[in-house]
């Protein structure tokens, strides 16, 4: 066993546990069998006073013995150990993952409305967090305005080709599918009372205004704003951005600003490409299903399509660009100690990102309805 023998002293008063010579871990598993016969009859007294040598083994396996007993209530003391030994198991101790209560939790109406009270301020507090970290992104674009020389170009660039460049083909792919769908399944309807060439309008309406834009923003939201927030929390679990404050670097100038700049300038142009895409995809369909050619679909397009259809859906891209980029890197700044807590955030990410824009458009189609564009 390594040199470690461990003496179980059973008293009127209790049990002393007295382990000796080395308890570190290649004699972890003959200690623990030897630690198991120790019961709780009375108070238990761990002395360590002869132990030479203790790893964080050892100390887990002294304080797994001290959890077991004082499960079954049992008090447990550890003494004679020297300052070294005391720290490296106060390390262990609070190291151990917290205890998850065994009863159930109470039910009932009461609980419920506790929940999500707790539920509702803990998104209140986010909230603000979230409003500070864009006041955060403001300044620093404020002041980057002031001072351009302080933009990193390189960077600015770099994310422009990640986030937009590298995203053209899902995005223009996606447009034409859904333009497609939308000529076939307006098609169908509209041949009953014979306006199949109100197909034009439709397409033009929906796709300029409403779906190019906004699912092009879901897409980024889940591709380019997942990456903000993975890149950024892998580097804070890294303690990477500690790092770049020692070394006097601004992390919300190098890291957040020209993420989200580079949403800002490139989701308009996706969002354009995405228009081309989606009204392509419907001109093919009207042409193959309806017999309307591509002359015809031009010519009604260019005729009876107000340009605010599309000036709208350019109005929306650089907010849904802004709402995309600050959660993603705020998201990242959020992120915990472990890779669980950047699978979480990267979700989280997602999930508000799409919530908030799909939000922010149903606000710009009431205010465009309510001043009548």
């Amino acid at each position: 066993m390594d040199g470690t023998t461990i003496e179980i002293e059973r008293t009127e008063g209790g049990t002393v546990v007295r382990p000796a010579g080395r308890l570190v871990l290649a004699a972890l598993a003959v200690a623990e069998r030897r630690l198991a016969e120790v019961q709780g009859a009375g108070p238990v007294v761990i002395d360590l006073e002869r132990t030479e040598a203790l790893d964080t083994g050892g100390a887990w396996l002294l304080l797994s013995l001290e959890k077991r007993l004082g499960a079954e209530g049992t008090g447990v003391e550890i003494r004679g150990a020297s300052p070294d030994q005391q720290a490296l198991i106060e390390t262990v101790r609070r190291s151990l993952p917290a205890e998850r209560g065994s009863e159930a939790p109470p039910g009932g109406l009461v609980a419920w409305l506790a929940d999500v009270g707790r539920r509702v301020s803990a998104g209140a507090l986010l909230f603000v967090e979230l409003l500070s970290f864009f006041g955060l992104v403001l300044a620093r674009l404020a002041g980057t305005i002031v001072r351009p020389w302080r933009l990193r170009l390189t960077s600015l660039v770099y994310h422009c080709q990640e986030v937009g460049l590298n995203a053209v083909p899902i995005v223009a792919l996606m447009a034409f599918l859904i333009g497609l769908v939308l000529a076939f399944q307006g098609a169908m309807q509209l041949r009953q009372f014979g306006a199949e060439i109100f197909v034009v309008d439709l397409l033009a309406i929906s796709v300029l205004r409403e779906l190019g834009i906004l699912l092009t923003a879901i897409i980024v939201a889940g591709r380019s704003g997942s990456a903000f927030t993975a890149s950024i929390g892998s580097m804070k679990m890294r303690e990477e951005i500690d790092a770049m404050g020692t070394l006097g670097l601004d992390w919300a100038e190098v890291l957040v600003l020209p993420r989200v700049l580079a949403l800002v300038i490139m989701l308009p142009i996706l969002g354009f490409i995405a228009d081309v895409a989606g009204l392509t995809g419907g001109a093919l369909m009207a042409w193959l299903d309806l017999g309307i050619s591509p002359a015809l679909f031009i010519a009604r397009l260019w005729e009876f399509t107000d340009v605010w259809h599309f000036a709208i859906g350019m109005i929306k891209a650089p907010f849904f660009a802004l709402i995309i980029g600050v959660i993603g890197c705020f998201m990242g700044m959020k992120v915990g100690g472990s890779a669980e807590s950047v699978g979480q955030h990267t979700t989280a990410s997602v999930v508000a990102a799409i919530f908030s824009v799909i939000v922010c458009d149903a606000i710009f189609s009431i205010f465009f309805a309510e001043i009548g564009v």
